[in-house]
């Protein structure tokens, strides 16, 4: 398909790629004219899907020069994998660095200017993959979450520990159940009103709401479960482990002011050691940041100048 974008046409290409055996399924943004260009891969957050938060940015930054691609992490969305549903930190991000290798192959893509923009849950895989695979040459993360550290101390950082382990003996039990033939055992994300969400998760609970379960952005594919296997799975993950390992390359990490989550970003921001910046957007919340013009605007504003800075050596792209 062909939508117009900011400075001409774009094509838009349903895309499959194999990531460690699980066919991923992506939607592949390319201006028009695309000859060896810039390209980005763009993660979504957790349990979203391509056709939100990560599609939004990928048309954007598409509509400035370069190819982006969104896709469904393995077992969700329109990708393969069983069981469905599962939030794998590991194979997330081999999902990102098989993203990265498919976009290597394509004529209208330079392999050597391959960068990466992680959303939320993405922010923190995205730093993990960046940190090993140095064919990504820089890494933008909007509202950046290591969801390891989300399960341990919550989304603001004060969660009672005791909640994760009643939850690890949750999942003890599911793999039992599953294991004597009861299928795959899973728990609800989302409650049934905006009440309920205020209540479990105050404003932060209820945006994800909004966002997720209403019209506002809810989508047919996008996770409202997981499976319980997930929990051990995230509960050893630490997406800041490796920070150290991004050299020179460079990283922009974007935050709203309101965000409850921004500790994670302030905390990954001062491990980094190489060339960074934390750009704060001021009356911004996490979950603004994924759709609200007023503050995507500014975030793609300063995304597009800085994967410029970092991927674009010629007149040309600078210009564009």
């Amino acid at each position: 398909m062909r939508g117009k974008s900011g400075e001409g046409e774009m094509t838009i290409l349903d895309v499959t790629f194999d990531s460690d055996g699980v066919a991923v399924a992506g939607h592949l943004y390319v201006p028009e004219p695309a000859t060896r260009a810039p390209a980005i891969v763009v993660g979504h957050p957790g349990t979203g899907v391509k056709e939100q938060a990560a599609g939004l940015y990928a048309r954007r930054l598409s509509e400035h020069g370069f190819v982006t691609l969104a896709y469904d992490a393995a077992f969700q969305g329109e990708s393969g994998g069983e069981p469905r549903g599962l939030e794998d930190p590991a194979h997330r991000i081999e999902d990102i660095k098989a993203a990265v290798s498919y976009l290597g192959t394509r004529e209208d893509v330079d392999p050597e200017r391959i960068a990466v923009l992680g959303i939320c849950a993405s922010g923190g895989y995205g730093l993990a993959a960046a940190a090993t695979d140095q064919r990504i040459r820089a890494i933008g993360t909007v509202c950046a979450v290591d969801i390891a550290r989300q399960f341990r101390f919550g989304a603001d950082g004060a969660q009672d520990p005791a909640v994760l382990q009643d939850m690890l003996s949750a999942a003890a039990a599911a793999r039992t159940r599953e294991a004597h033939g009861a299928g795959v055992q899973s728990f609800r994300l989302f409650p049934d009103t905006v009440e309920e969400a205020a209540a479990a998760g105050g404003r932060h609970g209820i945006e994800g709401f909004e966002y997720y379960c209403t019209d506002r952005a809810g989508h047919p594919r996008s996770a409202k479960a997981l499976p319980w296997s997930s929990v051990d799975r995230i509960a050893t993950f630490d997406a800041f482990s490796a920070l150290e390992m991004l050299g020179p390359r460079p990283l922009l990490m974007i935050a709203g002011r309101e965000a409850v989550t921004a500790w994670m970003s302030v905390e990954a921001y001062q491990t980094v050691t190489g060339p960074k910046e934390l750009f704060w957007i001021d009356g911004a919340s996490h979950v603004d940041l994924y759709d609200k013009p007023e503050f995507v605007d500014v975030a793609v504003c300063r995304l597009v100048s800085f994967y410029r800075t970092s991927l674009c050596c010629d007149t040309a792209c600078a210009a564009g």
